[in-house]
């Protein structure tokens, strides 16, 4: 496995995934931004110490991940050998405090990211309508009264309830007592559709060129496990765990993708079974190694998938005789722990490039956390095969 490092600040070989740790409660699934996925939660410390702990944190991700000179403040003063505290004449780098802290490092970085991207699209609309209006001799405003505003119907008594019906346990009042307060919030909707709509209008004839992109991560990944062209030049690297459900939910999307994008596009599966929380993700991880052992690692990984009612030891065995493995063999593999260390790379691997839980995608290294919408990767991928073509 090579070194893997993000981009900015550098991330070296780290701490090793927990069997279990003993700080922790299991979590089925979480909710994040939309995204669902499997991950570690954390057991509640009193009020003040978590407040505490959290702003110490905060700031500490803060000074490592976020470039200082944005906020116009000098730097933390920091050797040029990275040296920033001794303990009995041991020394403390500044590179230590990574691997603990990739993590929440990635995610502030992308928080950073959307942050910085939300508001670049809000000025280049702004641009782009001030550039339109100052052509016609008007303001913004008035651009968009006349071109928007004005050709905004308002909405028919049926939307209205149609609204007022989705929203009613909300309301709690009748719907004649908020009908017309319901009837401009609709007609605002309509509006804000119709001046995006607008503004993309002018942009598909404008040549607009963003050229900030999002944080990146280099991710090590193992060319035996890989679906798809192996020279394809956009990479999909995947965090999984067979017996989470939103990894299972995440196939449908991957194999859309790889249709999608044939010949572009590959993914490569690494394992990170969360064992605490998932009890038959390990074993099942190592009897996918088995498959592989076989040439047959794919067919088992959609195997499992398919039903992951049967990853005890007997069905993982029986999964492995459907699909014509050598059972003896296969047996054998798994009964010694063969592939326990590998596992344990492709774990060690996850926790250094900041994976919070399961799935994990790394496209081209960028981080994509838990089901996302189909939509949501294609944008990615579409933005770096035209990096590629530009490279051309």
């Amino acid at each position: 496995m090579k070194t893997v490092r993000l981009q900015r600040p550098m991330l070296k070989p780290g701490r090793q995934f927990p069997a279990g740790p003993t700080t922790s409660t299991r979590a089925q699934g979480e909710t994040t931004g939309g995204a669902k996925f499997c991950r570690w939660r954390l057991k509640p410390p009193a009020l003040k110490t978590m407040r505490t702990a959290t702003l110490n944190l905060l700031h500490l991700c803060l000074a490592l991940a976020l470039p200082l000179a944005s906020f116009g403040q000098a730097s933390p003063h920091v050797n040029s050998d990275g040296l920033i505290a001794t303990v009995g004449g041991q020394p403390i780098y500044e590179q230590d405090l990574l691997p603990k802290l990739a993590p929440k490092l990635l995610e502030l970085r992308t928080q950073e990211y959307q942050m910085k991207s939300t508001a670049l699209e809000e000025l280049i609309g702004q641009r782009l309508l001030e550039a339109e209006a100052k052509k016609r001799g008007l303001s913004a405003e008035q651009l968009l009264e006349q071109e928007v505003e004005s050709k905004v119907a308002d909405p028919s008594d049926a939307e209205v309830e149609g609204y007022y019906l989705a929203i009613k346990n909300q309301v709690n009042q009748p719907f004649q007592d908020v009908k017309s307060v319901l009837q401009k919030g609709v007609k605002s909707l309509h509006i804000q559709q119709a001046r995006q709509d607008y503004v993309d209008s002018l942009r598909a004839k404008t040549e607009v060129v963003v050229l900030m992109r999002p944080p990146k991560v280099e991710v090590a990944y193992d060319p035996a496990r890989v679906r798809g062209d192996a020279k394809a030049p956009v990479t999909i690297v995947e965090f999984s765990d067979f017996q989470c459900p939103f990894c299972q939910k995440a196939q449908v999307t991957l194999k859309n993708l790889l249709a999608k994008y044939d010949g572009r596009v590959k993914l490569a599966f690494l394992d990170f079974p969360m064992r605490t929380l998932h009890p038959q993700a390990q074993i099942a991880a190592e009897a996918s190694r088995c498959a592989e052992e076989q040439g047959k690692f794919w067919q088992y990984h959609d195997a499992l998938f398919a039903d992951q009612s049967k990853l005890d030891e007997a069905g993982l065995v029986q999964t492995a005789r459907g699909l014509g493995l050598d059972e003896k063999s296969f047996q054998s593999c798994l009964n010694a722990g063969k592939f326990k260390s590998q596992i344990e790379q492709d774990l060690q691997e996850g926790n250094k490039v900041g994976a919070a839980g399961t799935p994990a995608f790394f496209i081209d290294g960028i981080y994509v956390n838990g089901v996302r919408p189909e939509a949501e990767f294609e944008k990615i991928i579409d933005t770096e095969l035209a990096a590629v073509r530009r490279k051309l």
